[in-house]
Parts: structure tokens; C-alpha cells; sequence
């Protein structure tokens, strides 16, 4: 039986989930710094056509690489380790109850302790999860109708030519080889994927700020090593986690 006084270390992160974690935190702070130089371009005096496009093909080779890491990430959550499973990110049967027991432990001098997330922390993940899910099918959406990129530039392109026109002669921002009609459509189509991408984007910087002042909470509160865990995946733990029953 473990001493509830001994600091018991856990292999709770493994290798893919730890590289996700970073290789997503460095692409969304990319992201989100190439997102506000394209809404401020005016005021930081990016006036040219072709710079416009610039700041928007690197936002979206970032994305690819954004949208690849996510994609990895939902996969390994069908075959990483517990701790990596959907079951593990979203909340299932009985969360509420959890939830009201560890804010309750919360208020004791011995809080509850956990080797992947807290109850609040499942909470969280899930809905940045959901944000970011949100963000690479409307990025991919509007890569393909502002700048004809991947997956959906050539369906636009060949949507929008004119009649007789090879669709790869279709350039971005220049109508001169477009249908009105149809590019006026595509602008129609496109622009609600543009709104919720924007505030998407908001709210997901607003996410990661509480999510780094969490950790920073909870590390001081209950301990574990939160910070470094992401780094080699071990969690220290004083007193016997809430979900450690597979672990003994």
C-alpha cells in the first residue's frame, strides 16, 4: 500500500502526444502572429497586392503543418496510451460527479490528484480540441478560395474561370479570368467560414491563456510536474491519483 506521504513517480504522456503538444503550441502561436499582421496589414503599411498574398501563403504553410500534427493527434488517440485515448480528452459518465468532487477537494488540504487531466482540465482539452478542429477545416476552406491551395483551391478555381479558360490561369484577387456570377457566389460561400475562423482564433487565444495560467495553478496547488511532464512525459505525485486503479 503506498505511504500517502511518498512522491510516486508515473509514465503518464507518451513520446507522439508530448510532440503534438509542442509541435501545435509553436504552429498556433505562428498562426495566430501571422493572422494579426494580415488584419492589421494596413497599419503596419502592407499595402501591395503581392505582399497580401505573401502573409497569406506562409499562414497557411503554417496551417498545413498545424492541420497534419492535429490530424496525427486525433489518429493516435484511437491507439496511443491511455492516457493519449479519446477516453482520456472527452468528458464521459459521471464527469459532472467528478467534477463536483474535485472542486470540493479543492477546498481541503489535500486535493485530489491526477495522472492525466483533472476533471476541470478534461473539460478544457475538449473544447480546445473542438477549436482547433474548428480552425483547420475553416482555414482549409478559405486557403482554397482566397489563394487556390490545397485540398479545395482547384475545385474553386475550376468553379469560378470562365467557360473555355484553363482554371490554373485563375490567380488570386484577379477577376480578370473569373465568371462575376460565380465569384461573386464563391465571396458569399466563403465569407461565414472567414467570420467563425476569426473568432475561432480569438477564442482559442483566450483558451491557451487560461490553459497556461491553469497549469501554473494546479502545478503550485497539487504538484505533479505539469511542465516537465510535457517534456518527458513523467508526472510526481504525492498521495494515490484518482485514476491510477490500472496502474496499481
Amino acid at each position: 500500500m503506498q505511504n500517502e506521504n511518498e512522491i510516486k513517480v508515473y509514465s503518464v504522456w507518451d513520446l507522439p502526444v508530448r510532440l503534438f503538444h509542442w509541435i501545435n503550441f509553436v504552429s498556433v502561436l505562428g498562426l495566430l502572429f501571422m493572422g494579426f499582421m494580415m488584419l492589421y496589414k494596413k497599419e503596419l503599411g502592407i499595402t501591395s497586392l503581392e505582399a497580401k498574398i505573401a502573409l497569406k501563403t506562409v499562414h497557411v504553410f503554417i496551417g498545413y503543418v498545424f492541420v497534419t500534427n492535429l490530424l496525427i493527434r486525433l489518429v493516435w488517440a484511437f491507439v496511443g496510451n491511455r492516457f493519449a485515448r479519446w477516453s482520456a480528452i472527452l468528458p464521459g459518465p459521471g464527469q459532472l460527479t467528478q467534477i463536483r468532487s474535485y472542486l470540493a477537494s479543492l477546498k481541503t488540504s489535500q486535493p485530489q490528484v491526477w495522472l492525466g487531466h483533472n476533471p476541470m482540465g478534461k473539460l478544457a482539452v475538449a473544447f480546445l480540441y473542438l477549436l482547433m478542429v474548428t480552425m483547420a477545416v475553416t482555414g482549409l476552406v478559405r486557403a482554397g478560395t482566397d489563394i487556390y491551395y490545397p485540398p479545395f483551391g482547384a475545385w474553386a478555381q475550376a468553379y469560378v474561370a470562365i467557360d473555355g479558360i484553363d482554371p490554373e490561369q485563375v490567380k488570386p484577387y484577379d477577376e480578370s479570368q473569373v465568371n462575376p456570377e460565380k465569384f461573386a457566389e464563391l465571396k458569399a460561400f466563403k465569407s461565414p467560414f472567414g467570420k467563425v475562423h476569426l473568432y475561432t482564433a480569438y477564442t482559442l487565444l483566450a483558451m491557451l491563456i487560461l490553459h497556461i495560467a491553469a497549469v501554473i495553478v494546479v502545478e503550485k496547488r497539487e504538484g505533479g510536474a505539469l511542465i516537465s511532464a510535457m517534456f518527458n512525459g513523467k508526472k510526481y505525485l504525492q498521495g494515490r491519483p484518482e485514476d491510477a486503479s490500472e496502474d496499481g
